[in-house]
């Protein structure tokens, strides 16, 4: 994880009509080989960077939400640029509106979010190695201490008391 005074950072899409702005450190930073996100990336993984929805300011072009299939069958919400079509985040049914997955290739400096965990390693293109210093689930897992940050897990307590109050 970065540290805090590398906040805010920027990102956006290929054209750099969409551009957005990310306040603070995000929740967590999932890097996951499941092979739903290899079909939808093209790629051997997604990388995201989880992120309450009120932490990213729109600096450009509103993206454009296009409702997606999701290996859940409850779908996700990806936003892209209306011109270019590069995707910058997601939202997926299980957390609602108030919770991104910011890809973190679209910041202008990805490497200052390298993945927290690798999810769904069971599906993992098997050329992938992955680093013994960072933790690794064969699927999905559940939040705890272990695998969160204290200051996160308490975010995303907050998060989810205010979506209950609304």
């Amino acid at each position: 994880m970065s540290a805090a005074s590398n906040y805010p950072l920027q990102g956006g899409c290929d054209c750099r009509q969409v551009r957005y702005q990310i306040t603070s450190a995000p929740l967590i930073v999932h890097c996951c080989h499941c092979r739903w996100c290899q079909r939808a990336s093209g790629a051997s993984f997604a990388l995201n960077a989880l992120i309450e929805a009120d932490r990213v300011i729109h600096l450009g072009l509103e993206p454009e939400i296009v409702d997606t299939p999701s290996a859940s069958g409850a779908g996700q919400k990806i936003a892209r640029c209306p011109v270019c079509r590069t995707a910058v985040w997601s939202n997926y049914a299980g957390a609602g509106p108030a919770l991104r997955f910011v890809r973190v290739g679209t910041l202008d400096n990805p490497d200052l979010l390298p993945p927290d965990i690798h999810i769904y390693t069971s599906t993992k293109q098997p050329w992938v190695i992955l680093p013994p210093d960072v933790p690794a689930v064969p699927e999905y897992y559940q939040r705890s201490k272990y695998w969160w940050r204290p200051d996160s897990i308490a975010r995303a307590d907050a998060l989810r008391a205010r979506q209950q109050n609304t």
